[in-house]
């Protein structure tokens, strides 16, 4: 399945006509020209948690409630979607043209809630310049890079978030240790030392809890996969979603559907009990023969979550850097330049000759 984006949400302000645009870390949209801004009014209920196997029964893979326009990109396959009145638009990764005739369509379940921008593009940019100035034998063609403030994206991106309760019965070990004194041959005769083992004892029982906000990336994970590092989200910060909040970014629709979220979710449940489960064993190890585990009354949410995107091609490779647009926490995969590498080793070959010559003499 193809990546699939949502362009930037356009709304005019309504002293000059200019676009306005979310403004991190706030609760309003601001005009860049004339300095109106205007506040988003923000929902009297909060955001709903959806029941999963009502969605699941009735509309499976496929659940959407809205129909949105897509481009596709023929340099790297991403799909986006852009406002009617466009004249021009690059691609949000690749920057490649995009084709008016290329539209296609496809349906998408709404987000119910989003994490908004705490940092914008010029603190972000900051972040980037500083981070690829740190880096060693970084090529000089990316810490030009850097500079250019238009290869940096906002980017909302969507996840699937998953609530339960857990039932875990189970059949295991629980292992204690001991050491015993042993003596061992040395060429100065026999000594002595320390060695653990461990006392086994049969266990069960079992362990339930609630399991709260699962999150699980709803974008394929090929290329751009998210680094970990970044992919921490407060999600106490989560507002109910209102399209104000996307003026001025890029919105990823999600690739992962529902059914396979949910799918992923189970596997973070199960390593969730085995925790539970080895906790509720104790000793100083443990070993889970058999679980059998339940979820119920499992609901859901489709959320957007912010990172700001930059992408550099280097010797033909694409590299792309992320910045969580809440913590402003950054990560990516670098190039290295192998000119900078060869002569700081060449350097080092000279220095260490001139060193053993004037050594000799």
């Amino acid at each position: 399945m193809e990546e699939a984006f949502l362009s930037e949400h356009k709304k005019s302000c309504a002293n000059c006509g200019a676009e306005l645009k979310f403004k991190p870390g706030s609760n309003q949209l601001k005009c860049e020209y004339c300095g109106y801004e205007e506040f988003i009014e923000q929902a009297k209920t909060s955001f709903e948690e959806l029941e999963l196997q009502h969605y699941l029964k009735v509309v499976g893979d496929n659940a959407y409630t809205e129909t949105i326009e897509l481009l596709h990109c023929k340099n790297c396959g991403a799909n986006q979607h852009v406002e009617e009145n466009y004249k021009s638009l690059g691609c949000v990764y690749c920057g490649d043209p995009l084709i008016r005739e290329d539209i296609v369509k496809e349906g998408w379940i709404l987000p119910g809630a989003l994490v908004p921008f705490q940092i914008d593009a010029k603190k972000a940019k900051i972040i980037f310049k500083g981070w690829v100035h740190s880096l060693w034998f970084a090529p000089n063609k990316l810490k030009k890079a850097a500079l250019d403030a238009e290869g940096l994206h906002g980017l909302y991106v969507p996840h699937w978030t998953f609530d339960a309760n857990l039932y875990a019965t189970y059949q295991g070990q629980r292992g204690d240790y001991y050491y015993v004194t042993e003596s061992y041959k040395t060429k100065n005769g026999r000594q002595t030392r320390q060695v653990r083992k461990t006392r086994w004892s049969n266990t069960s029982g079992a362990v339930n809890g609630f399991v709260d906000d699962i999150l699980i990336n709803a974008s394929e994970k090929k290329r751009r996969d998210i680094p970990s590092k970044i992919a921490q989200w407060n999600l106490k910060e989560l507002v109910v979603f209102n399209s104000k909040y996307l003026s001025g970014f890029v919105t990823e629709k999600y690739t992962i559907s529902l059914k396979e979220g949910h799918h992923q979710s189970f596997q973070e449940a199960k390593n969730i009990a085995y925790g539970w489960i080895n906790k509720d064993i104790g000793g100083d190890t443990q070993r889970i023969d058999h679980t059998d585990i339940k979820l119920s009354e499992e609901t859901f949410k489709h959320i957007l979550v912010p990172v700001y995107l930059s992408s550099y091609v280097y010797n033909g490779k694409e590299y792309q850097f992320y910045v969580n647009g809440q913590t402003g926490a950054i990560s990516g995969i670098r190039p290295y330049s192998f000119w900078k590498i060869f002569f700081l080793v060449l350097l080092i070959i000279i220095i260490i000759t001139v060193i053993a010559i004037f050594t000799q003499s």
